[in-house]
């Protein structure tokens, strides 16, 4: 489990910040340790803080009062979320869960503020993650309604490899098919149907504990 220094001096966010923005950021973000199946925050509870995985993974999604679910993304390790809630007074639109144990950093609301106020480097940050988020989720949309599943679960993977979304994503990912089925919207058994089915078109390997991805710009052209 990495540290607090070495989570801040690991987010790209952090790297244009001076010594003292580094220094308060250091001094008031909090890490705790959270197992599988909880809440790292809640629909409808106030948003003190801005989120980042520093371990884990979490997924965020939302319920219906009919009990419908639906799953937004996963953020795995390296990625931040809640800055756009943040912005705006409203209360938490949206559950994040671990799906496994998992370290989560906080960075207060009033630091993240004076972030935003301090540094110009740290606003443009936000611009682009905010604008990285859009394109995230028009493809994905367009992934919902025109893709197949096994179309679904490429774009799905290759969206990981955002280098500003999620700068700690690796090569091997660390995903059960359960978890990619969550991602993709789709059944577990069908996951696993076409996962085997791009392993078979070599754009990815299927291994015990998550799968190797072996070609990131063939998966995000699958099914154009």
């Amino acid at each position: 489990m990495a540290g607090l220094e070495e989570v801040i001096e690991g987010s790209i966010w952090a790297r244009d910040l001076s010594a003292e923005q580094r220094a308060r950021v250091r001094a008031e973000t909090t890490l705790r340790s959270v197992s599988e199946g909880t809440f790292v925050c809640r629909r409808g509870e106030p948003v003190e803080c801005w989120i980042g995985v520093v371990d884990g993974l979490v997924k965020i999604s939302s319920v219906s009062a009919e009990g419908k679910a639906v799953t937004f993304t996963g953020i795995p390790p390296g990625g931040w979320f809640g800055e756009g809630s943040l912005l705006k007074p409203d209360p938490w639109k949206y559950d994040a869960v671990a799906l496994r144990a998992s370290l989560i950093a906080s960075l207060p609301r009033a630091t993240f503020a004076w972030l935003l106020d301090s540094s110009i480097a740290f606003n443009r940050f936000l611009l682009m993650q905010l604008n990285e988020r859009l394109g995230q989720f028009i493809g994905m949309l367009e992934t919902d309604r025109l893709l197949d599943p096994e179309a679904r679960i490429a774009r799905c993977l290759a969206m990981l490899f955002n280098p500003h979304l999620y700068p700690g994503v690796e090569r091997r990912l660390q995903l059960s098919q359960e978890e990619i089925g969550y991602f993709s919207g789709i059944s577990r058994q069908r996951a696993n149907q076409a996962l085997r089915a791009l392993e078979e078109g070599g754009l990815l390997r299927v291994e015990y504990g998550g799968v190797t991805v072996l070609d990131v710009e063939r998966l995000r052209r699958y099914g154009a």
